[in-house]
């Protein structure tokens, strides 16, 4: 308990400790706009706060944006992988989980479509579709060896396409996984069209409720597939116009849409994104460019894009340079048109760039952040504070820091006091509200940075 010096400040303390703490609509009302990555610690804090956050959710709409999850990969075994996550709402980056132990040894890192993460080797094929990617499933290797095959995912059939071996008799050979029965069954190959570019270097891969589509990147030519009677269907000619050397596809809340690059690999002019309709896939409308400044941040210091990377999830489109992903570009759209946003790929570095690094998006929920505190992929600590004379005394790492009360805005990293006042906004220091009482300040560990929501108990 804070150490009474003066009758003055005894009386002060009571006065403050008598106010009414925030129950109710209020305290609902303010959690409506708290990131869900500060409801995790606000979770902690007492029961009714828990209550607290749970009602806000059911009862306020939250317009969540997805979350960025970048993945990297050792390329000698055993293949660690690592992964960290953007959370748009709090413009932080945090660790999501340290090395999974149901991750297998395999050596290729790979996403489809957004939310599938897999990794195939002769003998083996293991995938995850869960947001933060803590679970994976376990099946035996498909029939024919794959190197670069189109992996989907449509309803409970994982679809695997193409990029056989070289020795392969059919360069074409189509696959198909059902998660429920845990069974490999053949399909119709691929269209011949595609024989020379079946693999997933040369081909974008999208997928809504019931179908897959394939997009040739050079041409546009697209096909798609049904899982149901295991046939392809198509061509589409998605080509936009000459002007475009590269294309990707993707759905966003229904709507497949086209992304191109504009110009040639050595001289990206630009980057175009259409919405595409009709049952023949025959409309193309338009709906937005890239800003010139975020156009030049794709390229790199290379200067050079062959492709885009892109994944997509609600109305946002991630958009990154494979061989220079340092940049993030993200284009929400909204009223029919788009909304630029550049991240910085905080995961890129000197000791990553010799990685493999894969790049998705995923819509998280708290459910998710919960779960990963319980698999210890998001730690939950406490950090001791004493308030007195108008200071925090803050405990930690061993040594006492006594820091003003009032807007007090500061950082922990590894258990030490980082810097007080002065931290970049985007690592996400909190900023504390007035108060007299001693207590437990429930904070998010998120690797080399705590996040905290600040609350004195």
């Amino acid at each position: 308990m804070a150490e009474v010096q003066t009758q003055t400040t005894k009386s002060k303390v009571e006065e403050d400790q008598q106010q009414a703490p925030l129950y109710g609509d209020i305290l609902e009302s303010i959690l409506s706009h708290v990131p869900l990555l500060h409801l995790v610690p606000a979770c902690h804090v007492s029961k009714s706060w828990s209550h607290a956050v749970s009602s806000s959710l059911r009862h306020f709409h939250r317009n969540t944006k997805p979350w960025l999850i970048v993945l990297t990969q050792t390329t000698r075994y055993p293949y660690v992988t690592s992964a960290r996550a953007y959370d748009p709402a709090s413009q932080v980056w945090i660790d999501i989980h340290p090395q999974p132990s149901d991750i297998p040894s395999i050596p290729i890192l790979r996403s489809s479509h957004s939310t599938l993460l897999y990794m195939l080797s002769p003998s083996k094929f293991a995938f995850s579709t869960d947001p933060l990617h803590h679970t994976w499933h376990h099946a035996a290797a498909p029939l024919v060896w794959r190197t670069d095959p189109i992996v989907a995912l449509v309803g409970h059939r994982i679809i695997v396409a193409g990029g056989t071996c070289d020795y392969e008799d059919d360069p074409l050979a189509v696959e198909m996984y059902d998660v429920t029965t845990r069974t490999w069954d053949t399909c119709d190959s691929m269209p011949a069209i595609l024989k020379d570019s079946a693999a997933s270097t040369w081909l974008s891969v999208a997928v809504d409720d019931s179908k897959m589509y394939v997009t040739e990147k050079i041409s546009g030519v697209t096909y798609s597939f049904d899982p149901n009677s295991k046939a392809w269907f198509g061509p589409y000619d998605l080509g936009p116009d000459g002007s475009v050397f590269s294309s990707v596809i993707g759905f966003t809340n229904g709507r497949l849409i086209l992304v191109g690059a504009v110009g040639n690999a050595e001289n990206l002019k630009g980057v175009k994104v259409w919405d595409v309709k009709g049952a023949s896939l025959e409309r193309k409308e338009m709906i937005g460019e890239m800003p010139a400044e975020m156009a030049k941040k794709l390229k790199g210091e290379s200067g050079c894009v062959a492709s885009i990377g892109m994944s997509c999830m609600g109305n946002s489109v991630c958009l990154h340079n494979p061989a220079e992903p340092a940049e993030i570009i993200i284009c929400e759209l909204e009223g029919g048109g788009c909304r630029w946003v550049s991240v910085h790929n905080d995961v890129v570095n000197d000791g990553s760039r010799m990685q493999r690094l894969v790049v998705t998006c995923s819509n998280v929920g708290l459910p998710d952040l919960h779960k990963a505190v319980q698999v210890g992929a998001l730690r939950i600590a406490f950090l001791v504070v004493k308030i007195q004379w108008g200071w925090f005394s803050l405990f930690c790492g061993g040594k006492v820091y006594d820091i003003p009360a009032r807007s007090v805005v500061f950082h922990v990293a590894g258990h030490k006091l980082v810097s007080i006042n002065g931290c970049q906004k985007r690592n996400l220091p909190c900023q504390d509200s007035t108060g007299y009482n001693s207590g437990q300040l429930p904070c998010v560990c998120t690797g080399g940075l705590s996040v905290r929501t600040l609350h004195t108990q």
